[in-house]
């Protein structure tokens, strides 16, 4: 193993909602992401990047410890799981010598666990139903004389209705995040490589850009939501997707002005987080360590902001589970061409051994991730939920597989030629083949309490039950003032 200090040092920054689909490199119409874009120049970019369980809780134990959501145990996003008992990617960083530090968003329990870097700066959203104690964001914001503010301008953390942030810009929480990121490197230990880790918690809601970057957008036409042959009169969707469909987010079957407002907010909100990873970069050239630093910039899993008439998460569509992935390697390594874009199957557990790899770390055994420059996959599959609303997904060649167990549904697409997933072809007589070569590769990924929808070897299901609206008393999970 190398000496720490001569080993390179690793910045992986991550987001929270941001889809693979919307970014410059990958072709956006509208979305100005000049940083990630140098990123690609001088790194490579995953194509067919995945969060094969694309929610925070799941995909971010993934990220941690390399393991799917079947080894982890969550697949259906678990408030209040701990961590399993294995090495977490700050500890194999800590145990080979490096410094750790995270600064954002952990999304893990209880709040304050570490997780195995010497120390993380929180910034959770909020979230006091776990342990009623403010994150060190908040109190930022409570030394700052907004004690309980994060949410007076009535934006909800689960839903992307849009104004301009209400406090000053230096108090944004994307600013925060990158100026403790900064201070960070800058209070490093010169005598060892850091492991840093910057953890965005936005484009996640509440969606408060600042009004300079909806002010970049103002003459930006906003390409509108794409809106596939496939659907139907709600009824008519799978039972998991109308759950996801009627779940009384305040813009589901919104206006167009309402919905062009959410989608221009959401991109300036991109824009932003891109503005500010420059800093960081600046940060290491003005250290002298950004030539020995890895980069990656990636996100838990995407959102479908309005896709197929949808505003939520967990679907196992490109838009809510494809990912962004650049990774920069430190200046004269030989691992991954400049420039480079990837088009082999590429998931969010793969990106621990691979850091570890490139650093000369061993992998621990409980990683189900591969290194991605000296391994490959041939299919990938996904999951989210368990009972009626569960979701499971088989990526292999041009196609993705969609199954509903709840009344045994299936959908299938050509992502290649149909990235938005605009035509289902899984009634259309000339894909029968690829369609059962997919169930095929499908039926030996199910466990659990899934191996009830397989018998004789073929897909049954279960019976959908019957619809009932969601209750949404909560407003999406609503903030309100905290008076510290």
């Amino acid at each position: 193993m190398p000496e720490a200090a001569d080993s390179p040092n690793v910045l992986l920054i991550c987001t929270d909602h941001w889809s693979g689909l919307n970014t410059r490199p990958a072709g956006h119409p509208a979305v100005i992401t000049p940083t990630i874009e140098q990123l690609a120049r001088n790194g490579v970019s995953f194509r067919n990047a995945y969060s094969a369980c694309p929610s925070c809780v799941p995909a971010r134990r993934t990220l941690m410890t390399g393991m799917t959501a079947r080894s982890h145990g969550d697949r259906v996003y678990t408030n209040g799981m701990p961590m399993p008992d294995v090495p977490t990617m700050a500890d194999c960083f800590s145990d080979g010598g490096y410094q750790t530090f995270a600064v954002g968003k952990l999304h893990v329990s209880p709040q304050r666990d570490r997780i195995g870097f010497d120390d993380v700066l929180l910034e959770e959203q909020g979230r006091h139903q776990f342990d009623g104690k403010a994150d060190d964001y908040e109190l930022f914001l409570q030394e700052r004389g907004h004690a309980g503010q994060e949410y007076a301008g009535g934006m909800c953390h689960n839903d992307f209705i849009a104004r301009p942030w209400h406090l000053d810009e230096y108090e944004h929480p994307i600013n925060w995040a990158t100026r403790e990121m900064c201070k960070t490197i800058r209070r490093r230990d010169p005598r060892k490589s850091g492991f840093w880790y910057l953890s965005f918690s936005s484009p996640h809601p509440p969606m408060t850009p600042l009004q300079a970057y909806l002010d970049l957008y103002r003459h930006v036409e906003i390409d509108a939501p794409t809106h596939g042959n496939w659907l139907a009169e709600p009824g008519g969707l799978p039972h998991a997707v109308r759950t996801r469909h009627e779940n009384n987010a305040s813009l589901v079957d919104a206006p167009w002005r309402e919905v062009e407002l959410a989608r221009r907010a959401y991109y300036a909100t991109l824009t932003h987080i891109d503005h500010q990873i420059r800093l960081v970069i600046g940060t290491l050239r003005e250290e002298g360590l950004l030539n020995d630093t890895i980069i990656v910039f990636t996100s838990d899993h995407g959102h479908m902001v309005g896709e197929h008439g949808l505003w939520c998460m967990r679907l196992l569509y490109e838009m809510s589970a494809k990912i962004p992935l650049f990774i920069v390697p430190n200046k004269g390594s030989d691992r991954f061409a400049p420039g480079h874009v990837e088009d082999g199957l590429t998931e969010f557990g793969d990106i621990m051994p691979t850091l570890l790899d490139m650093c000369g770390l061993p992998v621990p055994e409980s990683a189900d991730g591969i290194v991605l420059d000296r391994d490959s996959r041939e299919e990938l599959y996904s999951e989210h939920d368990e009972g009626a609303t569960s979701m499971r997904a088989m990526r292999w060649g041009p196609y993705k597989l969609i199954y509903y167990p709840a009344g045994n549904v299936t959908q299938l697409f050509d992502v290649e030629k149909d990235p938005r997933e605009t035509t289902d072809l899984s009634d259309d007589p000339g894909y029968q083949g690829a369609k059962q070569a997919l169930i095929d590769r499908l039926i030996p990924c199910l466990h659990g309490s899934d191996e009830a929808w397989v018998v004789d070897g073929k897909l049954v299901g279960m019976e959908a039950p019957p619809f009932k609206p969601r209750d949404n008393r909560g407003l999406m999970g609503q903030r309100g003032l905290r008076f510290m």
